[in-house]
């Protein structure tokens, strides 16, 4: 007896119907950080970082083919192979496994398992992970009937093997890893994020994982690392010439104006493309796109976004089935409704504070929006809590004009008066903007809550109504005076946008294409400012603070927060 409890290897029921298989790189995950695995086996996440794309350029050479693996009997004859490149599974397991390279000599066989690194200096050669995940392999094809007593890890950058033998303790680590993993799978509940832990600066999802975040916002005691900051290599692509065409060139897009080539961006730039009006796309494109899970958005000529092109989308159903359950629940919808709407007053009030040119003072406005906000709490439906922020609106858009710059034309009237809110169609030049401002960002937020996992449609403030996008909706309310109206005031008061760039006609005033091409830009630019984050105190852009806003209510609706924490800025 070797004085050691192993664990009683019970027999796992063959897999039957749809159930999936666990893939051997999936226990190596758990055994690294259970939360890491959960987030990419069952929510389905994923996020490149420079370490995996680093990894999928040294396995380039063994993920091609190579020999194939002969049956176990002729290996017993002795014969010398090595094959490359091969998936075998095992539905009594329960288990898959991509092995880079199986080499066989004497009647036994070892996986070779290729990593990126440098082979660590460590008691046993390698980590735990690694060493399970290559036991994993040996599992399989002992179940297949080979003889498999070690196995070797191969570190590229430094060019050496390691040894790896599957005793008792290896396999028992295993087993219980593999049977932990199925277990977190089955229960529905997400691990809980590591503390403080040298793992997660360098783990690719960990914008998506957030764990400073979340213990921080549980506790409110240690402040997160800027671990959710991640540099925008891609941005969007606007296309809105009439008769242009979208086409793909090997890695870049293509985009001709009457067969002349006016610009031909790299697809790894590409966050978006945004299409205003009849352009065309080739198949080969939209393929293309879709494969790379870059959406084609559609708007209209004028402006307002009518839908868009996507892949097969997000396969974290956890969040959808979370978010649909929490729509049922009046105090769910609520309880979110009035953090928004009180998120949207309070960035109202400081927007008029930022941005005053009126005569008078501003302190009687700031009063009354004072006054809407602390009246939120007391709602006690959705229909009271509307009545409040139409107030709120209403004392907003009364003050608005006094944020703009009042230049008078030589007929002396003013170029940007504004007087009130109006839409559908809107009857002046600012109103325009208003609205085309609103357009982009419920553009922006469907994309981004699409991405996250969401059902953008589904909404708990705006109830769902046909082809209205009520969650991107909900979400950018308290968003509306940061991004959509600072943009309109920047836009105006910087002479970005000109009183020539409108076109009036039938009561409805809209953008000339010269003038929607100008205002895109600063509103982009608006969307990729950094600001300082009031809660997590790190530098993020707009951009990446509507993703992290999205994330955060997805762990609030998954019951990893107690409340859905909004923006609200000083």
């Amino acid at each position: 007896m070797d004085g050691q409890q192993h664990e009683l290897a019970l027999p796992f029921p063959e897999l039957t119907g749809d159930q999936p298989q666990l893939p051997a790189r999936m226990i190596n995950e758990y055994v690294y950080c259970p939360r890491l695995a959960y987030l990419e086996w069952v929510q389905g996440e994923w996020s490149d970082s420079g370490d995996t794309v680093d990894g999928r350029n040294k396995h380039k050479r063994v993920d091609k083919p190579g020999a194939d693996l002969p049956s176990p009997a002729d290996v017993e004859r002795g014969e010398r192979i090595h094959a490359r490149s091969v998936t075998i599974s095992s539905n009594r397991l329960g288990l898959v496994a991509k092995m880079d390279l199986i080499e066989a000599e004497d009647g036994f066989v070892q996986p070779v398992d290729y990593k990126r690194g440098k082979r660590p200096h460590v008691a046993r050669g390698a980590y735990d992970p690694e060493r399970v995940q290559l036991c994993v392999q040996a599992l399989i094809l002992e179940e297949q009937g080979y003889k498999c007593e070690s196995g070797v890890l191969y570190f590229v950058e430094s060019r050496e093997r390691v040894p790896v033998a599957f005793d008792a303790e290896l396999r028992d680590l295993t087993l219980s890893s593999i049977h932990g993993l199925r277990g977190v799978a089955l229960g529905g509940r997400i691990p809980a994020p590591l503390e403080d832990s040298s793992k997660c600066p360098r783990c690719s999802l960990v914008g998506i994982c957030l764990p400073d975040e979340i213990n921080f916002l549980r506790r409110q005691d240690t402040p997160p690392r800027p671990l959710a900051v991640s540099i925008e290599e891609s941005l969007p692509v606007y296309v809105q010439a009439r008769k242009a065409k979208v086409a793909k060139d090997g890695e870049n897009l293509e985009i001709t104006i009457d067969d002349k080539l006016a610009s031909k961006p790299r697809l790894a730039e590409v966050s978006q493309l945004i299409l205003h009006g009849n352009i065309y796309v080739t198949t080969p494109t939209l393929h293309e796109l879709m494969q790379r899970e870059i959406p084609v958005v559609w708007h209209s000529h004028g402006g307002w976004f009518i839908g868009y092109t996507a892949g097969m989308g997000h396969k974290n159903v956890e969040l959808r089935i979370a978010q649909h359950r929490g729509a049922e629940d009046e105090r769910v919808c609520l309880a979110l409704a009035k953090g928004w709407v009180r998120a949207k007053l309070v960035n109202s009030r400081v927007m008029l504070r930022r941005n005053w040119r009126g005569l008078q003072s501003v302190d009687p406005m700031m009063a009354q929006l004072e006054h809407s906000i602390k009246t939120v709490n007391r709602a006690r439906n959705l229909d009271e809590l509307r009545g409040i922020e139409g107030n709120g609106a209403a004392i907003y858009f009364g003050s608005f004009g006094q944020l703009l710059k009042r230049e008078a034309d030589n007929d002396g009237v003013f170029t940007f008066d504004f007087m009130q809110r109006n839409r559908r169609p809107p009857a002046d030049p600012v109103n325009a903007l208003l609205s085309f401002a609103y357009s982009m960002l419920a553009r922006t937020l469907t994309i981004t809550a699409t991405t996250v996992g969401f059902d953008a449609y589904r909404g708990y403030y705006h109830q769902p109504r046909y082809g209205r996008p009520a969650l991107a909706l909900d979400l950018m309310e308290p968003f509306r005076p940061l991004i959509a109206d600072s943009a309109v005031i920047q836009a105006i008061n910087n002479g970005e946008v000109r009183p020539t760039d409108f076109i009036g006609g039938s009561g409805r005033v809209n953008l000339s294409d010269e003038g929607r091409k100008r205002f895109i830009a600063t509103f982009e630019r608006r969307l990729s400012q950094e600001i300082t984050h009031p809660l997590f105190g790190y530098k993020l852009s707009y951009r990446r603070l509507l993703e992290l806003q999205c994330r955060l209510l997805g762990r609030f609706l998954l019951g990893e927060l107690q409340e859905n924490p909004n923006f609200t800025t000083r």
